[in-house]
């Protein structure tokens, strides 16, 4: 009934920004209704190029740091329940104006300021290490990077959906790892990170990855896993004849998946796996007969 539909419909409160500075701000939301499985951020960089942050269902506030100072913000948030998207409700704001900058230049326009040596800056710059993904399934990826000198007061990931379109998530500055959901299976992905070091962007980071294909089902494994055999005469076939169990994927990581199976009846003389690799060329491999597991690299 339509009634009843409606009346399970999420809804969206206001969205506020209860606190903004020359690089940031903070908004805040409510949902009087309902909840939701996810929310989406928009708005325009600076630049005036389109950003995108995912938050979760849970999320009632978030900051966008990265900013410029006394510029105008047009943010727009969207909530998704299922495959519906709703909304967006919207907020306009201005950061604030960067009183210390103003206050050097009128120092600087009186008198005439030393430079820091260069030594000096170089030792407190902070420094981006490795990013990798030591865990990937087939919807989400888990990254982790390290800062072998110094630190950053935020950092900021970027990467693009299934659909193509970019995303963008905001990663406080005491964060070293970050679990990505969400994701599209047996899909390449490229991460960048950045770190923002007062109104300096330094990076960015990268790493590809490939999201693992999920389980695998056992209904078309006679379409992957062939076997060879020798009969003795049409007699014996029936009762000799082995069977093929199940075909699963109990461990993928980002450039491998180990595949295992069983052989429930009988004894194969031997396997032929045969897929496709990235580059979608056929590829067959040639196993023995007593092996029930065997890893793709």
């Amino acid at each position: 009934p339509q009634e009843e539909e409606a009346a399970s419909k999420p809804v969206l409160g206001e969205l506020r920004a209860p606190h903004v500075t020359s690089d940031s701000v903070q908004l805040e939301w409510s949902v009087p209704e309902g909840t939701f499985d996810s929310f989406t951020l928009q708005y325009r960089d600076a630049q005036g190029e389109p950003e995108s942050v995912l938050l979760d269902g849970e999320s009632r506030r978030v900051t966008v740091p990265g900013l410029s100072p006394s510029q105008r913000y047009n943010f727009d948030l969207y909530g998704v329940v299922g495959q519906k998207r709703l909304g967006p409700v919207s907020l306009d704001t201005i950061t604030v104006m960067d009183v210390h900058a103003v206050v050097h230049a009128l120092h600087c326009g009186l008198s005439i300021a030393a430079p820091a040596p260069q030594e000096e800056e170089a030792a407190s710059k902070p420094v981006l290490g490795e990013l990798r993904a030591p865990h990937v399934t087939s919807d989400s990826v888990q990254l982790e990077w390290s800062v072998p000198e110094g630190t950053f007061d935020s950092f900021t990931l970027q990467y693009r959906d299934a659909q193509g379109q970019p995303q963008v998530l905001p990663v406080d500055g005491g964060s070293r790892t970050l679990t990505v959901p969400g994701l599209s299976p047996s899909r390449r992905y490229k991460f960048n990170l950045y770190g923002l070091w007062g109104r300096t962007r330094l990076g960015p980071i990268s790493t590809d990855t490939v999201t693992g294909e999920g389980a695998l089902a056992p209904a078309p494994l006679n379409r992957v896993l062939e076997w060879t055999e020798a009969w003795a005469g049409p007699e014996e076939e029936a009762a000799s004849k082995p069977v093929l169990g199940e075909l699963r994927a109990p461990h993928v990581t980002s450039d491998s998946v180990q595949l295992e199976w069983s052989v429930p009846e009988g004894t194969f003389d031997s396997f032929t796996l045969q897929y496709r690799d990235a580059q979608g060329q056929p590829q067959v491999l040639p196993v023995d007969g007593e092996s029930r597991t065997l890893t793709l690299p």
